[in-house]
């Protein structure tokens, strides 16, 4: 009898658990299916860097399982469906943690059991299971530090090889690729991506091995430097699964053994794979985190609303040149620095005092590694109403930041060229550079490049005020 195998975000072979069991227990039937939010009821949709990812993750996935079955639809319809057509006796999937996911799977296997029909999902794309980690009084963890603890003292499962064999079941039913429509027209603008990335799981195992050869050694002190590789640049293929965080685990430890410094620079990674895990804690047990404060008390918070300050901030016109840098490599490329994703995050929330679901929404769209649990983890941590959050006071300065983290200025000449002919330390402030360098390097202010949007000084002032709002809502609260 036939096992279909349902992928979602586990576009590999090996490490794959449903597929492995599957493989085992004899003909599989191979099936993705595309679910638009009216289907699937998310709220937080795929944006459009991630759809781009996503065809190239399944062309490379239909070369490893050339008899992957693509469907478009609503999975609670085409599931049963695709049961009845291949008569199958058995549905197997490996889990996802998102709210609109947890409910619909959660349906689908009552359904499927129902009927008769053996349905059973597996552990994939996390370390840890969000309720095999637990508090000493057995509820979620809130803090990240005592996670991280509690996470290390449970052993990582070793990696599931490929399958030996799988015996694929032919099935005529399918979509060809291109009928997903998942990729930019009319503009392409994700022309020449292909240069910059190789979605799938080659060039995930590819990725991983040229960061632990060249980007490991150094990563604890170097990482917060945009201007250098010492990062792995995996999330994308982390949140699609072309790599399971198990593999990545074990190949570190493997490859930092018996190095010390090596071992740091290795924890110290690892340490962000597990800041992944915790977001995915938070989500798990916190479900409204996408769209809600974690934090009621920031309801109280004064956020203002601009449409031309959102958009300013979003094409890199702000006159801060560490954002603007940022944001244009956001949409050159599909992904940003991890630390310039927080200074263009602490830009919006503090400097412009927008909204992080602003934030949220953008990157959710315009990130290959577009992610809901990281996505709404990390802005809500940025803005201060999230669990372990960066206090609210804490507003980061982008032009001490971009002078302590791009020192020589390379990312953001790379970035924003029409700054390239001034140094540093004017090329973080142009504003204050005097006339006759301004003049030497050719950038007139509020033409070739804009002017500062707002002060630092007085924007730091309006955000602490409104933050007080937040305080008075703590008091009263409490």
């Amino acid at each position: 009898m036939t096992t279909i195998v349902w992928f979602r975000q586990d576009l590999r072979v090996s490490d794959n658990p449903a597929l492995f069991k599957a493989a085992q227990e004899g003909p599989v039937l191979p099936v993705f299916i595309l679910e638009e939010a009216e289907h699937s009821g998310d709220t937080h949709p795929l944006g459009g860097a991630s759809k781009w990812w996503l065809h190239h993750g399944l062309a490379a996935l239909q070369e490893s399982l050339p008899g992957l079955v693509l469907l478009r639809g609503d999975a609670r319809v085409l599931v049963p469906w695709l049961v009845e057509q291949a008569d199958a006796n058995a549905v197997f999937w490996n889990r996802c943690y998102e709210p609109h996911a947890i409910d619909r799977d959660a349906e689908i296997k009552a359904g499927l059991k129902a009927a008769g029909v053996r349905a059973e999902s597996f552990k994939a794309s996390l370390l840890h299971e969000p309720w095999e980690i637990e508090t000493k009084s057995g509820g979620p963890f809130k803090v990240y530090s005592p996670f991280w603890r509690a996470a290390q003292a449970k052993t990582v499962e070793a990696p599931l090889p490929a399958p030996k064999k799988i015996d694929i079941v032919p099935f005529s039913g399918g979509l060809r690729l291109a009928d997903l429509s998942l990729l930019p027209a009319k503009p392409n603008w994700a022309a020449g991506w292909e240069t910059l990335w190789q979605p799938g799981e080659a060039g995930a195992r590819g990725r991983l091995r040229a960061f632990l050869k060249d980007g490991l050694q150094n990563y604890g002190d170097l990482r917060n430097r945009p201007d250098l590789p010492n990062v792995s640049r995996l999330s994308p293929h982390l949140h699609f699964g072309e790599i399971s965080p198990r593999q990545v685990w074990h190949e570190t430890r493997q490859h930092t053994q018996g190095n010390d410094r090596l071992e740091k620079d290795g924890q110290k990674f690892l340490s962000e794979i597990a800041w992944r895990e915790f977001s995915y804690h938070l989500l798990y047990y916190f479900p409204t985190l996408p769209s809600e404060n974690w934090r009621p008390t920031f309801d109280a918070y004064p956020w203002r609303e601009s449409e031309a300050d959102l958009r300013k901030w979003q094409t890199g016109q702000t006159g801060y040149p560490i954002v603007d840098a940022g944001m244009r490599e956001l949409w050159q490329t599909g992904y940003m620095h991890n630390r310039v994703r927080m200074i263009v995050a602490s830009f919006l929330i503090k400097h412009l005092r927008l909204h992080w679901r602003h934030g949220e929404a953008w990157f959710r769209d315009t990130l290959v590694d577009a992610d809901l649990a990281n996505n709404s983890a990390s802005w809500q941590w940025v803005a201060g109403s999230g669990a372990d959050a960066a206090p609210y006071f804490r507003i980061f300065n982008p032009i001490t930041q971009a002078a302590k983290f791009d020192p020589d200025g390379a990312y953001i000449r790379k970035w924003v060229p029409e700054l390239s002919g001034l140094a540093a330390p004017h090329l973080f402030e142009p504003s204050k550079a005097p006339s006759f360098v301004l003049e030497e390097a050719e950038v007139v202010l509020g033409q070739s490049y804009p002017l500062p949007m707002v002060d630092h000084a007085e924007a730091r002032k309006a955000a602490l005020a409104g933050y007080e709002d937040v305080k008075r809502m703590g008091q009263n609260a409490a």
